[in-house]
């Protein structure tokens, strides 16, 4: 329980900056678990790639999400809403 705690009390101690970066890091993730369909590698090594690939960019995705909470989300919503009009 303690832990779990510990763990809280950190992830609220980061910023609203880190959250957005760690939430960023995902794009390039997604991207490369695609494009290593491209190499010339067996099936087998192509698979093992996306699995580790694309779970990298899910934790980079939840773990950005998580930092940021549902404030920093409600914010990164609003920036992004009032750059588009």
């Amino acid at each position: 329980m303690k832990t779990i705690q510990k763990i809280k009390q950190w992830l609220q101690s980061l910023s609203f900056r880190t959250g957005v970066i760690v939430l960023l890091c995902c794009i390039p993730f997604y991207i490369l678990s695609f494009a290593q369909m491209l190499l010339p590698i067996s099936v087998t090594a192509k698979g093992i790639l996306w699995t580790v690939l694309f779970g990298l960019a899910k934790t980079c995705q939840y773990g950005g999400l998580t930092i940021l909470g549902v404030e920093g989300y409600k914010r990164l919503k609003g920036k992004l809403r009032r750059t588009k009009a």
